[in-house]
C-alpha cells in the first residue's frame, strides 16, 4: 500500500443512479421556454396592477393642466402640491382619519376575538351540535336579512350614530372562520393532550398552546380583517349621520360625489381649478398609506397562513 488511500470505484448501479440524478437536473428546452414565458406573463400582470396606482401618485402631484389634457402616466409633471397642503390642513380630514384608526383596530380585535373562539370550537370534533353551529354559519354566506331588516335592527338596538353600528354588524366573515376551523383542526391533537395532562384548562390550551402555534393563520386574518374594515364605508354612510363620526373613507367618498367642494374646503379662486382636479387622487393615496406600511410586515404570513388553513391532510 502507498501512504494514500485508493478511492474505491462506484458500483454500476450508484454510476447509474447518478446520471439519472444529473439527467433529471437539466433543464430542457421547453421548461426554459415556459419560465421565459411565465417571467414576461408576471411582469405583465405586475405592471397592469401597479400602473393605476402610480397614475394616481403621479396625478396627485402633477398640476392642474396636465391632468385635464390627460397627460399624465406613470410621472407627475409640473409638479404641484396644493392640494396636499389644504387637505392636510383640513381638520375635518384628520377627524375622519382618526375615526378610521379607531373604527379599524376596535372592529379588527372582535373580529378576531369572535373568529378565533367560534373557529376552535367548531373546530372539535366531539364537540355536540358541531354540524348545526357549521350550518348556520355556511347558511350566512349566502343568505341574510336584507338591507332593511338590518337597518331596523341596527336602530332598534340603538346602536345609529355610535361606533358599535361600524364594528359589530359584520364582525365574522365565514370565509375567514372557515379557513381558521380548518387550521384548528390540522393542529396534532397530542400537543392539546399533553397540555391538559399538565394540568391546563381549555382555554389555558387556547393561550398557552394553540395561538402560540397559530401566528401564521393569525397574522393572515388580521391582514384581511384590517384592511376590510379600513377600507368599509357603506356602513358608517348608512347608520351614521353626524359629520364627526364618519371615517375617512365617507370623507372620500364625499370628495368623489362632489358633496365637499374645493371651496367649502378652504379652496381659494386661484387654486380652486387645481384642487378640484386631482383632490381624489390626493384623497386616495392618503388613505391607502398607512394599509402600505402595515402589509409588507405581515405579508411573510400571508401565504403560509392562507395554505394552512386551507390543506385539510
Amino acid at each position: 500500500m502507498t501512504g494514500t488511500l485508493q478511492k474505491r470505484p462506484a458500483s454500476k448501479a450508484a454510476r447509474q443512479e447518478t446520471g439519472v440524478l444529473v439527467k433529471d437536473m437539466k433543464v430542457s428546452r421547453g421548461m426554459r421556454a415556459f419560465r421565459v414565458f411565465n417571467l414576461a406573463f408576471l411582469l405583465v400582470v405586475v405592471f397592469l396592477t401597479v400602473y393605476p396606482f402610480l397614475n394616481i401618485v403621479a396625478q396627485s402631484f402633477s398640476s392642474e393642466g396636465f391632468i385635464n389634457a390627460g397627460q399624465v402616466n406613470l410621472f407627475p409633471l409640473g409638479f404641484n402640491v396644493e392640494t396636499y397642503k389644504l387637505i392636510l390642513a383640513d381638520s375635518t380630514f384628520w377627524n375622519n382619519y382618526g375615526n378610521t384608526v379607531l373604527y379599524t383596530v376596535v372592529a379588527t380585535a372582535i373580529s378576531m376575538v369572535l373568529t378565533t373562539s367560534f373557529a376552535y370550537a367548531i373546530a372539535k370534533k366531539d364537540l355536540k351540535g358541531r354540524s348545526v353551529f357549521i350550518g348556520i354559519a355556511v347558511f350566512t354566506m349566502f343568505f341574510n336579512g336584507g338591507l332593511i331588516p338590518n337597518y331596523v335592527l341596527i336602530s332598534s338596538l340603538g346602536m345609529r350614530d355610535s361606533i358599535w353600528a361600524v364594528v359589530l354588524p359584520n364582525a365574522i366573515s365565514v370565509f375567514n372562520l372557515l379557513i381558521m376551523k380548518s387550521f384548528f383542526e390540522n393542529m396534532p391533537r397530542e400537543l392539546e393532550e399533553a397540555a391538559a395532562i399538565d394540568g391546563l384548562t381549555q382555554y389555558g390550551v387556547l393561550f398557552k398552546v394553540v395561538l402560540p402555534l397559530s401566528k401564521a393563520i393569525v397574522a393572515t386574518m388580521v391582514l384581511f380583517y384590517a384592511v376590510a374594515n379600513w377600507n368599509s364605508w357603506f356602513q358608517a354612510f348608512l347608520y351614521l349621520d353626524r359629520p364627526e363620526l364618519f371615517p375617512v373613507t365617507i370623507y372620500l367618498r364625499n370628495m368623489i360625489a362632489g358633496v365637499t367642494t374645493a371651496g367649502s374646503a378652504g379652496g381659494t379662486a386661484e387654486n380652486v381649478g387645481q384642487i378640484a382636479a386631482n383632490i381624489q387622487s390626493v384623497t386616495i393615496v392618503l388613505t391607502v398609506i398607512p394599509i402600505l406600511c402595515i402589509y409588507p410586515f405581515v405579508q411573510k404570513y400571508f401565504f403560509s397562513g392562507v395554505m394552512l388553513g386551507s390543506v385539510k391532510e
